[in-house]
């Protein structure tokens, strides 16, 4: 009921920028074409791309609040960032039109009429989409949409580009300056750097980019709120849109605990996280001895001895297994940021535990 709900608001919010953008692209290209505006025109046809990539997030709606199903066992919410790189391809495909006309327009040398009509349809014009981008961000928050988001972005463009056009045709009405064109192409540099920054978000989001620190930290809060909990470590949070969010955790409790209360312990953690948070978690159980004496004071050996290779690192899934020759195995934990590479930090951490004894090291570096 959430998800139709959703999406009947994204299509009303769509709809309703549809029928905005059709108005303003009939308006400037009637006096664009009138009075011989390229960039009256320029600005039209940018409209009417809107209309565009409206109908691209009004689809996108439709298609994410699709069900799983076995194609896409984790749904269909991305359709909505594959929606934003549409928008984003719109919006550069009309900076290099309007850059191309501007230039023709530049090199022809022909004057504009102009006329005081073009000036309140472009304010009407401002008006409207400054209207938009307020309304595209306030819907784009509520609903999560990175389409709406991405069609808030080419609101504010239209905005700043028709100021650039009224200025142009201020500049040319009262002098002999060809701003028309120069207009038009300041307008079309401000697109593409819009377009891009659209694309470069989606394809973020599609790639998958880190998760938002407030819901990890959100995330921890609930995990650490339980207190048998002796650490956690591996969080790893995904998302598959709006809405359909996924994660995984290692939790640490201790091994003399017996698999049935272990097991309460993780689900209920399980469930507090996806009822609170609307994220779907699950937890893997490290046990960790706290009775062995040795295996605890290894650690820290190493520990002290690593700091010297990097201070950010951590330790953990750490055991000492007995047997003919005593392995140590553990994994260890540095941020991306940490220059080393992954082998050369492998290598170094089994230099130091061959030097603290008789061990076999079984290392894993891992990144966080």
């Amino acid at each position: 009921m959430k998800d139709r709900s959703r999406t009947q608001k994204g299509a009303i919010v769509s709809g309703v920028g549809i029928a905005c953008n059709l108005a303003l692209a009939a308006a400037k290209l009637a006096v664009g074409i009138l009075f011989g505006l390229v960039s009256v025109i320029a600005d039209g046809f940018n409209n009417l791309s809107d209309c565009g990539s409206g109908v691209v997030s009004l689809v996108s709606f439709r298609v994410s609040a699709k069900p799983a199903d076995r194609e896409h066992p984790y749904g269909h919410r991305r359709a909505e960032y594959i929606a934003a790189l549409a928008t984003g391809m719109f919006v550069l495909f009309l900076a290099v039109e309007l850059l191309r006309e501007s230039i023709e327009k530049i090199v022809a040398g022909t004057p504009s009429e102009g006329s005081w009509i073009v000036f309140p349809v472009l304010g009407v014009s401002v008006a409207v989409k400054a209207g938009m981008c307020f309304g595209y961000r306030l819907w784009a928050k509520r609903l999560s949409s990175g389409a709406l988001r991405a069609a808030a972005t080419d609101s504010l463009c239209d905005c700043i580009a028709t100021l650039a056009v009224v200025a142009g045709l201020c500049i040319q009405r009262y002098t002999s300056f060809p701003a028309d064109g120069w207009a038009g192409i300041l307008v079309a540099l401000f697109v593409v750097w819009q377009g891009a920054k659209i694309l470069r978000q989606a394809s973020s989001e599609l790639l998958g980019q880190a998760p938002d620190d407030a819901l990890v930290e959100a995330i921890k809060e609930q995990i650490g709120a339980e207190e048998k909990i002796l650490g956690m470590h591996d969080l790893h949070v995904f998302s598959y849109g709006s809405g359909a969010l996924y994660a995984t955790v290692h939790i640490e409790m201790e091994a003399t605990m017996s698999a049935i209360e272990a097991h309460a312990i993780l689900d209920g953690i399980e469930h507090t996280v996806k009822d609170k948070l609307g994220v779907s978690l699950t937890a893997h159980l490290d046990p960790v001895d706290l009775g062995d004496g040795e295996a605890l004071a290894l650690e820290k050996k190493i520990l002290a001895q690593a700091a010297d290779l990097t201070g950010e690192l951590q330790l953990h899934d750490f055991r000492l297994v007995r047997g003919v020759k005593d392995k140590v195995i553990f994994d260890a934990d540095v941020p991306f940021s940490c220059e080393m590479t992954d082998r050369t930090l492998q290598r170094a951490l089994e230099a130091i535990v061959a030097g603290l004894g008789d061990y076999t090291p079984v290392i894993t570096v891992e990144r966080r």
